[in-house]
């Protein structure tokens, strides 16, 4: 029997869009396997809560489940060590929600910013539980199978081509790049990123409903499945090797 793997895109704090997608998942054996491609925190509601479920997983079902680094846990981590305003400040990102929900106070209303308090508890992701914190140490950048490669973001181009991910130097650089060479001239193995938004992809390239630039986006050889949950769309997994898609709306 084919191992399958099923890809789950950027959650970013939508615990019932994850828990509605996994309920739409055939069931899995101890031959397929989970990959998270990355930002489970930040924008949405529920961010504790999805963190929660992705952590206990592993001791609800047979498969493996393999948990990858998105840039927003990337970014905590660095606010962690030595600070960054400008990542926790812009309401765009989300961070506020973060706070509200693991604290257990009530979620942001549109446009409300921060107190002196918050931005305090902020500033030093001093909100966050240790063992949060060490889990989001231990993610790893990428993760490859027969199928494909995973990452976050992508993979950026050196010295003229695109290197394996282990041989990108710094390994964050597949967390955050966000690189039109890559989605358009990527020829190797088929790599399942996430980060950018398929509506901003090229719609050109899109073998799967192109009529739908919010849909998942499958270029030649390069799939995105950051359908915008947090943001207003939805939670998108693909299966692999049959390619077929699952949605949490």
């Amino acid at each position: 029997m084919t191992r399958r793997t099923f890809a789950i895109g950027d959650v970013h704090g939508e615990h019932d869009d994850l828990v509605r997608l996994l309920a739409k998942l055939p069931d899995v054996g101890a031959d397929d396997t989970i990959v998270f491609l990355g930002d489970y925190i930040d924008r949405g509601t529920s961010s504790a809560h999805v963190v929660d479920l992705v952590r206990r997983l592993p001791t609800m079902i047979p498969s493996k489940v393999v948990t990858l680094r998105g840039n927003h846990e990337d970014a905590w981590l660095r606010v962690i060590d030595r600070g960054w305003p400008d990542f926790i400040l812009p309401a765009p990102n989300g961070c506020l929600a973060t706070l509200r929900s693991f604290l257990g106070a009530p979620a942001p209303e549109h446009g409300e910013i921060p107190t002196k308090d918050d931005f305090m508890a902020m500033t030093r992701g001093t909100f966050f539980p240790a063992d949060v914190v060490e889990w989001m140490r231990s993610l790893p950048y990428f993760y490859e199978d027969e199928h494909a490669l995973f990452v976050h973001a992508g993979i950026p181009k050196h010295d003229g081509k695109f290197p394996h991910p282990s041989e990108v130097t710094p390994p964050h650089a597949l967390l955050w790049c966000r690189d039109g060479d890559f989605f358009r001239n990527y020829d190797g193995k088929l790599v399942v990123f996430g980060h950018t938004a398929t509506a901003n992809l090229p719609p050109d390239l899109s073998s799967y409903t192109p009529e739908d630039p919010l849909d998942m986006w499958a270029g030649p050889c390069c799939i995105g499945l950051d359908t915008g949950c947090g943001k207003g769309g939805f939670l998108s997994a693909l299966e692999l090797p049959s390619r077929t898609v699952y949605e949490s709306r």
